[in-house]
């Protein structure tokens, strides 16, 4: 598994919400961004395609994504949005191809399903970053930060343990994608200690939301002792959130874990509670004494971090610091 290069062939594939058909001029303008930073690129073969609430069936989806992950052309492959049933291609998946010729897959939200499921089956570690439609059809300057964060592990060559920046702006403001003129306005950004405490292990999780589809399946990772979770949800409300919360209190994961890094809540409703995520979590741990780190910047909310899943990471809450330990080429 080697880093991604200037000429490399990214390709896309949706495995849910038909985002290419409904918002052709932000896909345009993300295909025109991926040729700016001197890359090819190949569209799957459901790019256009619409069937209602996906881009096909489950078959379908996943021989999109099969085709790809058996190209030996294509160096990256990345969704183009999430959406709702991403878990519906986990039987179809062909993981073979992904063990023999690892390449980099990145998507965020609920192609959550897709990632840990290639992990889960293979080892070979998979990115949770941006999605083509969603975070590289957006307008300068926050795309060119959400390609710096990308590019910084994906491309370039760190020395590691490697510190994960904390971006100094960010937003939730949603503007209407096929009209949007402008940049979107920022605010002052800040992570929060939520509990104190350091800790180091392997980073699993994604989006809340999307992890009960397969929670209880073989393709979700086997929770080892002290692992780091990464959690974040977007557009949902206190009582879901402690649905998912409590899911997790309840399926062992919580236990077990090492520190949680809890992404900013784009869109968050608090159904008139004043909670935050952050308060409902700590009431579901019920005095569990995990470390937890919140307001990430590796979630919904623009600019995001790309974090590779599978790599052990340190996380320090008090003093706000993320690190990877690990090179992700090496552990294939």
């Amino acid at each position: 598994m080697r880093s991604l290069q200037v000429g490399d062939l990214v390709a896309s594939f949706t495995p849910s919400f038909p985002i290419t058909a409904r918002q052709p001029a932000r896909y345009q303008r993300a295909i025109e961004f991926i040729g700016r930073q001197g890359l090819r690129f190949l569209p799957g073969h459901l790019t256009g395609k619409d069937d209602h609430y996906r881009s096909g069936s489950a078959r379908e989806r996943a021989e999109e994504l099969n085709a790809l992950l058996r190209n030996p052309e294509v160096r990256c492959v990345m969704s183009t949005i999430g959406g709702s049933n991403s878990n519906a291609l986990l039987p179809y998946l062909d993981y073979e191809a992904f063990r023999r010729d690892p390449k980099i897959v990145v998507g965020y939200s609920d192609s959550t399903a897709i990632l840990l499921a290639l992990y889960a089956m293979t080892g070979v570690p998979t990115f949770y970053g941006p999605a083509l439609v969603a975070s590289l059809g957006e307008f300068p300057p926050l795309v060119d930060e959400i390609w710096r964060y990308f590019a910084a592990i994906a491309m370039e060559n760190p020395a590691y343990p490697l510190t994960l920046p904390k971006p100094t702006h960010w937003t939730e403001e949603r503007l209407p994608w096929e009209s949007q003129d402008r940049a979107k306005t920022m605010q002052a950004n800040q992570w929060h200690c939520i509990q104190p405490g350091r800790a180091e292990g392997r980073l699993i999780g994604g989006n809340l939301n999307t992890l009960y589809g397969f929670l209880a399946s073989p393709y979700f990772p086997a929770i080892q002792p002290g692992d780091i979770l990464l959690l974040e949800d977007s557009l949902k409300d206190a009582a879901t959130v402690e649905k998912n919360f409590a899911m997790l209190k309840l399926a062992g994961v919580l236990d077990q874990a090492g520190a949680v890094l809890l992404g900013k809540h784009e869109g968050f409703d608090d159904c008139g509670s004043k909670r935050t995520p952050a308060d409902i979590l700590l009431e579901v741990l019920d005095g569990l004494d995990v470390p937890i780190l919140a307001d990430f910047d590796c979630c919904h909310t623009h600019p995001m971090l790309t974090l590779p899943l599978g790599v052990r990471v340190r996380v320090d809450t008090q003093a706000l610091r993320v690190e990877l330990l690990e090179d992700w080429r090496e552990l294939v």
